[in-house]
């Protein structure tokens, strides 16, 4: 699904390559920005070194004078405003829109709000969900989105953050939108960076709670005439453990100790 990260005139280069390292980290790389303060932006060293790698999305990224080039081929915008504003799209968080626009509910509101007679003579796109492409648009960081970028929005997403101190750097905000949308079009899947320990299986530890016995009774903890439940709970508690086969050898290495010490003196 095409997406497209809209920076308008911005002001800081180094938030330029946080963009790009944000959007690469989620899959992402067409990037646009719309009278950026810098001319050489793409190339200052600022933007470079932020960026942390993503040059494929730098190199790629497109310099443009309007908002409506910028916007060009896509079906669905979204804007990014944290200020009250009289009247223009409705607000929502990222995920509540993200979730609404996969399942295609936008389309389905639409719809409903027209009224019958338009109804028959209105074409509405088969792309109000995501097809020809969601634009995700980003203001300057002092003053935000203008107006009449907003108003061409289809909605204005606002990140859930803390009521006393609600603003975020524009890096951040696009990194949390940027994995927010990901997350919406299915994710990644997590890859684990450490082998999974292998279980004992129920003869490992039935062997490893024998020794144990053995270097209880050793040391005198364990009266073999008059056992009691000690080792049954003992099993129950190793059970609950869900013990590894590395496990297993550190608790018999413990059980070899024990036997070899001096008992105590009774």
């Amino acid at each position: 699904m095409k997406t497209r990260f809209i920076l308008i005139e911005t002001s800081h280069a180094g938030n330029v390559g946080a963009a790009a390292r944000a959007m690469k980290t989620m899959g992402f790389d067409d990037l646009v920005l719309v009278r950026p303060r810098w001319a050489n932006v793409l190339r200052k060293e600022e933007t470079i070194q932020r960026a942390s790698g993503a040059l494929d999305v730098l190199n790629n990224a497109r310099i443009v004078d309007t908002v409506e080039e910028a916007v060009e081929g896509l079906s669905h915008l979204c804007a990014t405003a944290m200020t009250p504003r009289d009247f223009g799209p409705p607000t929502r968080t990222p995920r509540q829109h993200f979730e609404m626009l996969i399942k295609g509910e936008l389309k389905a509101q639409a719809e409903q709000a027209l009224e019958p007679d338009l109804m028959l003579n209105s074409e509405m796109p088969a792309s109000v969900h995501g097809e020809t492409g969601v634009g995700l648009m980003f203001g300057c960081e002092r003053f935000g989105m203008a107006n009449e970028d907003v108003y061409r929005c289809n909605v204005a997403l606002t990140i859930p953050s803390n009521p006393q101190f609600g603003s975020l750097n524009l890096g951040a905000a696009i990194q949390v939108i940027a994995y927010e949308w990901r997350e919406a079009l299915g994710g990644f899947p997590v890859v684990e960076h450490t082998p999974r320990p292998e279980r004992a299986d129920m003869q490992q530890v039935a062997g490893m709670l024998s020794h144990w016995e053995q270097a209880l009774a050793h040391l005198g903890f364990l009266d073999p005439a008059a056992p009691k439940k000690l080792m049954p709970r003992l099993n129950q508690m190793f059970n609950r453990a869900q013990l590894t086969q590395e496990e297993i050898h550190i608790l018999r290495g413990v059980a070899k100790t024990m036997l070899q010490s001096t008992p105590p003196k009774h």
